[in-house]
């Protein structure tokens, strides 16, 4: 009876044993009720990765591709190519020499290999024995004793077992779910899931054309032939590819100018502008003038909040703009109307430094601010919290803590929220629900030091009003950025002596593994921020940086700065640096936004490769802006990443944040650039920001037709697509 082919790998490779009969059936069924216990393990799997859906099967692309149509001559194969060949097993053993390994010997008349494994199991030794024709995959390589592969997909074969029509795809899986698995469950999904053309040919932009249809393209993506160019597959220029990132694009655009539909029809209080009312107090006693920049932002921002529907407005701008004080002015547009305000940062050091600006600009004209953190005492809590409750705080500044439920505003009318993107979604929507009133909501103005690119700006946050403040303040000095190796170390610390000696001060920045900076643990945990497991702070660095420059630079005040300081005691030293009773402050990223220090002209941040590309501009912003000229300098080690040569040749190129965010985007993608692990989903898993951007103004042209023409069909479109992640898009 002939032996029928079957697969087999060690534990470390691709191929996996046979899903069992039946899965196909069960896996696109998961979404149909309720998980029980009795799931296997690759059905939790698709579990985790959402795979609950026919469609979401269907979906769920191809990472890469391997070549199993073909057979490779040993005779004819090169070292470094990756091959198929055939062969008879000449020996197999168990070696125990150093690591214990299986050693398979395979000949296929014009040459021999060695397969090697390092993890296997004992069953395969017998399964692999001489005599056996098997059919291996893997990368042929020089070793020790001849050509070799090592952990190979290996198959037993019988002579002319037929080879793959199609290019086998390679999925993304996760632990527990073996591809062969995952390739019998897509494959019946994509059998039965509904693709059913829900575009109107009259909606599709002029190129579809020359693109298959829904269905077509996706069986291609799953199966192609193998002429197919491997580049135009993983490149994802294929028409195929083209179409289904169209498709991803409208169903976002259609989600998106839904939302803001939505929001039309919301209502919010009237704010309306009071002829020398509390702003233009403000704009009286402040010490300086505002730029054109800033004075056209205030406007626009003014005529949002006096009309009665909601605002939803971000306000961007390079580090050192002034976004506080164009948030400070709409705010007394606010509180002059009889509403309060409230201003959520993400860490305490950034709220303390908007709370102090606050006070000292707006308490002078009469109005009580409030200061909400997870820091504060019982006692001093309970006070601030009936202020608020009362109405007595106009103004509410604070942390986290800011959105918790014992917070009760009396009137609350305009939420402003720093550093947006360092909040997830749950957080934005709390704080928007803290009106209480069934027929209003709060007008919300969001700010980011982090300047959006424009396809980025289309896509994630197409249903937002976008303000951006593109000036300075005069008297910024422009910042030098200087990039040495960790081995120029001593250099750099003289370099800090001969500054200190002339009374400049220093930021020395280090990389931490879980700077939590000073969010309250109570708060994010409240806010459902974080898990009540949190990974221990690695200090060492930072705490012996701090040891070593004391030790240097002894008779000049050296200070240490870190998230897991005390408040109180955070605030001393910030308070002393600030005071220039210290000459040098090292810290880590708790220092990357909201500290102004213009006597501050040096920055050194170590292990700068560790560090992503908008990071390392917020925190060279630290310096500059005062009336001396400032440098940064990158210290880094070696070997550097191509990702992290990037980023270092990009901070020393420009100092244009809009120029940085662009780049930022090339290299890090949509998803980290915008923080979609806060948001919960990862809203755009096809199409690219940064070479789609023709893609993304012909979905925002389509989406517009389809609401307006076949609205039935662009409800059924993002549902499709999107399910329940349209909801993100709200926030």
């Amino acid at each position: 009876m002939a032996r029928s082919a079957s697969v087999s790998k060690s534990p470390q490779a691709s191929a996996t044993p046979a899903a069992p009969a039946g899965v196909a059936e069960r896996a696109g069924t998961v979404a149909q009720g309720k998980p029980s216990d009795t799931r296997s393990a690759p059905q939790k799997a698709m579990d985790k990765l959402g795979l609950r859906r026919d469609i979401d099967l269907a979906l769920h692309l191809p990472l890469r591709y391997e070549d199993e149509t073909r057979l490779t001559r040993l005779g004819d194969a090169r070292e470094g190519d990756t091959v198929q060949v055939e062969g008879i097993v000449r020996d197999s053993r168990i070696e125990a020499r150093g690591r214990r390994q299986l050693i398979v010997k395979l000949h296929d008349g014009s040459g021999e290999v060695l397969l090697r494994f390092l993890n296997f199991y004992g069953a395969q030794q017998k399964t692999w024995s001489v005599g056996v024709r098997l059919r291996v995959r893997g990368d042929l390589k020089l070793g020790f004793f001849g050509r070799e592969m090592v952990h190979p997909t290996v198959k037993v074969v019988n002579e002319g077992t037929p080879l793959s029509h199609s290019l086998t795809p390679i999925y993304p899986t996760s632990a527990g779910l073996p591809q062969l698995y995952l390739r019998k469950a897509v494959e019946a999904g994509l059998k039965r899931a509904p693709l059913e053309e829900l575009i109107p040919a009259a909606v599709l932009p002029p190129q579809a054309r020359h693109w298959p249809s829904l269905r077509e393209a996706l069986h291609f993506l799953h199966q192609p032939s193998p002429e197919v160019s491997l580049s135009a597959l993983e490149d994802h220029s294929h028409p195929a590819w083209q179409r289904l990132k169209f498709e991803e694009l409208l169903a976002q655009q259609i989600s998106q100018m839904r939302a803001r539909a939505e929001r039309a029809h919301l209502k919010a209080p009237e704010l309306l502008t009071q002829p020398q009312g509390l702003q233009d107090q403000l704009l009286a006693v402040l010490p300086f003038a505002l730029t054109a920049a800033q004075q056209r932002v205030c406007n626009e921002i003014a005529k949002d909040i006096a009309r009665p529907q909601p605002m939803h407005r971000l306000l961007q701008g390079d580090v050192g703009s002034g976004k506080t004080v164009v948030a400070a002015i709409a705010a007394a547009v606010a509180m002059q109307a009889g509403w309060q305000c409230a201003l959520m940062a993400p860490t305490e050091i950034l709220a303390e430094q908007h709370f102090r600006k606050l006070v000292g600009w707006l308490e002078p004209l009469g109005v009580k601010v409030a200061w909400l953190t997870g820091s504060l005492k019982a006692k001093a809590k309970r006070e601030q919290l009936a202020a608020v409750a009362s109405g007595e705080a106009q103004l509410v500044v604070g942390t986290h803590a800011v959105i918790q439920d014992q917070v009760q505003f009396a009137k609350l009318g305009l939420a402003l929220i720093d550093e947006q993107h360092r909040f997830g979604v749950a957080q934005r929507l709390q704080l928007r629900a803290k009106l209480q009133s069934a027929e209003l909501e709060p007008h919300l103005l969001m700010m980011s030091a982090t300047p959006i690119p424009r396809t980025l700006a289309m896509t994630y946050l197409a249903d937002l009003e976008v303000s951006t403040i593109d000036e300075l303040p005069p008297g910024r000095t422009p910042i030098v950025t200087k990039v040495f190796a960790d081995s120029r170390r001593d250099n750099v610390i003289e370099r800090i002596r001969d500054e200190v000696a002339k009374g400049s001060q220093v930021y020395w920045v280090c990389p931490l593994i879980d700077e939590t900076e000073e969010t309250d643990l109570a708060a994010d945990q409240a806010a459902g921020r974080l898990s009540d497991a949190r990974p221990p702070l690695d200090l060492s660095n930072v705490t012996q940086t701090h040891e070593e420059l004391s030790a240097t630079l002894a008779g000049f005040g050296v200070g240490l700065l870190h998230g897991k300081l005390p408040p109180a005691e955070k605030a001393e030293v910030m308070a002393k640096f600030a005071a220039n009773e210290l000459s040098v402050l090292v810290a880590t990223t708790v220092i990357e936004v909201g500290v102004d220090v213009p006597n501050a002209s040096l920055m050194v941040i170590e292990h700068a490769e560790r560090f992503g590309l908008s990071q390392l501009h917020q925190l060279r912003g630290r310096v500059g802006r005062g009336a001396v000229a400032s440098v940064c300098v990158l210290l880094y080690g070696a070997p550097l990443s191509d990702s992290g040569k990037q980023r270092l040749k990009a901070m020393v190129e420009t100092t244009d944040g809009f120029e940085i965010a662009r780049r930022d985007l090339e290299i890090r993608g949509p998803g980290e650039f915008m923080g979609a692990r806060q948001s919960g989903a990862a809203l755009l898993r096809f199409a690219d920001l940064h070479e789609d951007g023709d893609l993304v103004e012909q979905a925002r042209a389509s989406a517009l037709r389809m609401l307006r023409e076949h609205p039935h069909a662009a409800d059924r479109h993002v549902a499709r697509w999107l399910g329940q992640k349209s909801e993100y898009l709200k926030a």
